[in-house]
């Protein structure tokens, strides 16, 4: 998940040759400085296709949309909504110590460095690892092609399609901090209805994970197209382009650069990244799971330790850092499973010794 030092990507570069060409790590970047001037773009002015192209307005409340898959979407128009059927809202919890996972990920300025680690290793790699070629259409996506295997991976040529990154929204671009806030005031686990209830009324209680707008404002003013891949509901579409806008990483138009699930839709990311990879060549993807770079990390059955394996003992390991971008996310998702015994192999098994025989 870390930009490697280029001596670690040279040596690494025979198996990387396997995956993609080109060897991301090399990459000599100016020391990184606060504000919208880290990123800066070999032009001050967006890309000219994107100057020439109307802003659309994005999902509009009460809209049907016809997704590419024929099926209809309807957006919402609520903006805000009452407590639950028989509940009273009552007064407001008291505040306390969040989570640890909370702490980090919110509150810390390790989570941020972090954070703006892996956005200025993704725009080092858009600018010199893909923005200095010559031949664009000689340059490989990212995105797994169809019939792929972990051990197997296949990546096809970008030909003639536009050069666009895709990202994930929540906790990889979006902090989601109005939620996570209530939820670390309440306890317990996720909701589900009450997330729904976010994605309608919380479009202001967020902000922009450090990084995330200047290296997309950078990416958007090089010609790359940014697209956003969520498991977000598709019926929320205008409070989530809205939640994006206040944030500073906008614009997102739905079925164009915003991407999100369908009524009864299964939460993987597959199908939807096959669809955006038929109009555009994904050179570059950032989220904060590995679902966000492929489902097939997502095996129901894997145990945890093969899953952490096929992440570095596979021909995908040189991706790291060079094609796919991984965002810290102790709070919640696919990452934190496994018990004692999945977790530690047999051989770091140790005992204090002031506590007598080992167990």
């Amino acid at each position: 998940m870390i930009r490697r030092p280029a001596l670690a990507c040279m040596a690494a570069a025979p198996l990387a040759a396997l995956v993609l060409s080109g060897c991301a790590a090399a990459l000599v970047a100016a020391p990184l400085a606060a504000g919208a001037g880290v990123y800066k773009s070999s032009q001050d002015r967006p890309a000219r296709r994107d100057r020439k192209r109307p802003r659309q307005q994005v999902a509009k409340p009460g809209q049907v949309y016809t997704a590419p898959d024929g099926s209809k979407v309807q957006v919402t128009n609520l903006t805000a909504l009452p407590p639950p059927s028989g509940t009273s809202a009552g007064p407001a919890p008291t505040v306390g110590t969040a989570p640890g996972g909370m702490q980090f990920l919110y509150g810390s300025g390790e989570a941020a460095a972090l954070s703006l680690q892996a956005y200025q290793a993704l725009w080092n790699y858009l600018k010199v690892e893909i923005g200095y070629r010559r031949d664009k259409s000689q340059v490989r996506s990212v995105v797994l092609a169809p019939g792929s295997t972990l051990d197997n991976p296949r990546f096809e040529m970008c030909g003639k399609r536009p050069l666009a990154v895709v990202l994930d929204i929540d906790e990889t671009a979006l902090l989601n901090l109005g939620y996570e806030r209530d939820e670390a005031i309440r306890g317990g686990s996720y909701d589900a209805a009450r997330w729904t209830r976010w994605e309608q009324t919380g479009a202001d209680k967020v902000a922009a994970v450090p990084g995330a707008a200047e290296a997309l404002a950078a990416a958007r003013g090089e010609g790359f197209k940014v697209i956003f891949n969520s498991n977000r509901s598709a019926a929320t579409a205008a409070q989530t382009a809205a939640a994006l806008e206040h944030a500073g990483l906008g614009p997102a138009d739905l079925f164009d650069t915003l991407w999100l699930r369908g009524e009864g839709e299964p939460s993987g990311k597959d199908a939807r990244r096959q669809q955006i990879a038929q109009r555009y060549c994904i050179v570059a993807m950032a989220g904060d799971q590995l679902g966000d770079f492929s489902d097939l990390f997502n095996a129901p059955d894997a145990p945890v330790l093969a899953r952490r394996n096929s992440v570095g003992g596979t021909l995908l390991a040189p991706l790291w850092g060079a094609g796919w971008f991984m965002l810290p996310n102790p709070v919640y998702g696919t990452a934190l499973k496994g018990g004692v015994a999945e977790i530690f192999p047999p051989d770091a098994h140790w005992t204090d010794p002031a506590q007598g025989a080992a167990r």
